[in-house]
């Protein structure tokens, strides 16, 4: 069974950085693609940034030069670094798998996630 676990998250002042990690468990061909995707109270859930399991990478609308997505070597591994952080960046940042390639920007193709974390940007 696949585990994806997150951290990082946190509260943060506008203009600062986090880097949230996930950590996958289980068996390794379960998953190739990853991502991440957030979700604010009443929003619907959007993708921050994702990687195929070759190293393509697709980001949201405007994240990216804020935003870099990436993933260890062992690939059960992926990482978010988030710099100039804005207070509309706050809400629960999830980390995702699934076990095509592609990485897909519809959360729907996920096949695992994980609980999520908090990130919360103060003006």
């Amino acid at each position: 069974q696949v585990r994806l676990v997150e951290s990082g998250g946190g509260p943060v002042p506008a203009g600062g950085s986090l880097r949230l990690s996930c950590l996958g468990s289980g068996p390794f061909f379960s998953f190739n693609a990853m991502g991440w995707f957030r979700q604010a109270p009443g929003k619907q859930r959007e993708l921050v940034a994702a990687v195929s399991g070759r190293g393509i990478t697709n980001y949201g609308n405007e994240l990216k030069g804020r935003f870099t997505i990436s993933r260890g070597n062992a690939k059960n591994a992926m990482y978010l670094q988030m710099n100039s952080l804005k207070p509309e960046d706050t809400a629960v940042y999830y980390c995702a798998a699934r076990r095509g390639e592609e990485a897909e920007t519809d959360w729907s193709l996920y096949d695992y996630w994980g609980q999520g974390t908090q990130v919360t940007v103060s003006s």
